[in-house]
């Protein structure tokens, strides 16, 4: 019945959206944006821990802070955001809200700063961070999760008829 269903929406012209090109594309942006924004608070010294920090174990830091360094730093962000949410894409497409996507952010959040990040050397250990990068960082990951996963789920939902001018299925006046 449902392999119907979805044969009948392709014969009738409504088109279904691919999720792992469509998720590659939000994480793009994602990176984009969210990546902008780790630059600025690196910049503005809201935070110790460099934009590039991903690539801390394969670069010197004296690299990752200047120019050079800042920009791969930025790209690997970007890079970061489009594996993100491609998995995202792939597995949690389907949860409604933005929960879970600040959840997913958070996620992130742990597994590079208090698992991954202090093994490898990325970022200092969780006791040596001060409470700016902290706090600063986490809410990062969190509007960066809330971005990738709430998109996402617009698209894979029925999100959009809580929206404004959404394609509600409603009965037509008489």
């Amino acid at each position: 019945m449902k392999l119907h269903a979805k044969y009948r929406n392709k014969k009738q012209g409504h088109k279904t959206t691919n999720p792992i090109i469509f998720s590659v594309y939000i994480g793009y942006f994602a990176g984009i944006l969210w990546g902008g924004v780790k630059l600025l608070e690196f910049a503005m010294k809201f935070t110790e821990v460099v934009p590039g920090f991903l690539l801390e174990p394969f670069f010197r830091h004296s690299f990752l802070i200047a120019w050079q360094g800042l920009a791969l730093g930025y790209a690997s962000f970007v890079g970061l955001s489009v594996l993100a949410a491609a998995i995202y894409g792939m597995f949690l497409r389907k949860l409604k809200g933005p929960w879970p996507g600040i959840g997913y952010g958070l996620a992130w959040w742990c597994v590079l700063y208090l698992l991954v990040g202090p093994l490898t050397e990325m970022v200092p250990a969780i006791t040596q961070l001060d409470l700016n990068s902290f706090v600063t960082d986490l809410c990062l990951f969190m509007v960066w999760g809330l971005f990738i996963g709430f998109s996402i789920a617009m698209e894979f939902t029925e999100e959009r008829i809580r929206e404004p001018g959404g394609r509600a299925k409603t009965p037509a006046l008489k």
